[in-house]
């Protein structure tokens, strides 16, 4: 599958590049009788062939959680959506190659943000007063990352809330209440602690740009999404109000104040990658 446009500015700016490199060749080499440009970007010519479609479908599966009827007691029925496909970053290569993110490039915060469909390993270690920087929650014989302190060894590695922890040093801890993981993870060796962890679910990352105001278009308030601002950068990509801020470039905000989070947003670079979750299951993820 090629890689997709992080965001809408990236795709519009890719457009712009391959119809100015596909121009290349002819004002370089001598004008006919009759000068032929290319058609517009996707229609088909026999000379020029067909250009890429942009947007393939994604594979089957995409979904991350297809089978969820009910979640930590909630019914998921009236809150059920399709998560889209994982955006894949890369540099940009020029016409003819596969999908490419000529805007952000290998923007840091996109890479840390990234949500997989797919079980992943992370080492750990304690620091020097014996902590891991993390709190997790027995729920539905399942245990989450309820919280992950700033500049932990946790998050260093890149556990997130609303991860669900599959197993700790080995040991699978379904079924696991909070006090015995909470017990298990003091009792663990200070030099490494290995996770398997399954990527949060009903969870999405939003790429943006920053304005000449440095604005990417949203209002919040205890950290929920209430209001877009017209023709932003927010409104472009996919934003949606009711939902609330989990990370900011990868950086956890779940508990910070909005002047905070706002300062994270100010002192971010021109791209600005969001993690956001619908209000109604955070509340509810919350309250368990």
């Amino acid at each position: 599958m090629p890689n997709l446009y992080p965001t809408l500015e990236d795709m519009n700016v890719d457009h712009m590049q391959q119809a100015q490199n596909s121009l290349a060749p002819q004002v370089a080499a001598p004008a006919p009788a009759a000068i032929q440009y290319p058609p517009p970007y996707g229609a088909a010519n026999p000379t020029y062939g067909t250009a890429p479609a942009y947007g393939a479908a994604p594979s089957a599966g995409a979904s991350l959680y297809p089978s969820l009827d009910d979640y930590m007691g909630l019914d998921l029925a009236l809150v059920r959506q399709t998560t889209p496909q994982n955006q894949q970053v890369a540099p940009y290569a020029g016409s003819g190659q596969t999908m490419v993110a000529p805007v952000s490039g290998n923007d840091v915060g996109i890479k840390r943000a990234e949500i997989k469909n797919g079980i992943r390993e992370l080492v750990c270690c304690k620091d020097g007063n014996g902590k891991i920087g993390l709190r997790v929650r027995a729920v539905n014989k399942g245990l989450f990352v309820a919280f992950v302190h700033k500049n932990s060894p946790a998050s260093m590695v890149g556990l997130r809330f609303g991860d669900q922890i599959l197993q700790i040093d080995g040991k699978t801890v379904a079924g696991w209440d909070t006090e015995k993981a909470m017990e298990f993870l003091k009792k663990t060796s200070p030099e490494k602690i290995t996770f398997a962890v399954r990527d949060r679910p009903f969870e999405r990352t939003i790429t943006m740009q920053k304005d000449s105001s440095g604005h990417i278009g949203f209002v919040f308030k205890s950290g929920k999404i209430t209001h877009l601002v017209k023709d932003s950068s927010a409104c472009r990509n996919g934003v949606l109000t009711d939902h609330q801020l989990i990370e900011v470039n990868g950086q956890n905000v779940v508990g910070l104040k909005d002047k905070e989070i706002g300062e994270i947003i100010d002192e971010s670079p021109a791209t600005v990658t969001i993690t956001i979750m619908p209000t109604v299951l955070y509340e509810h993820i919350v309250k368990w």
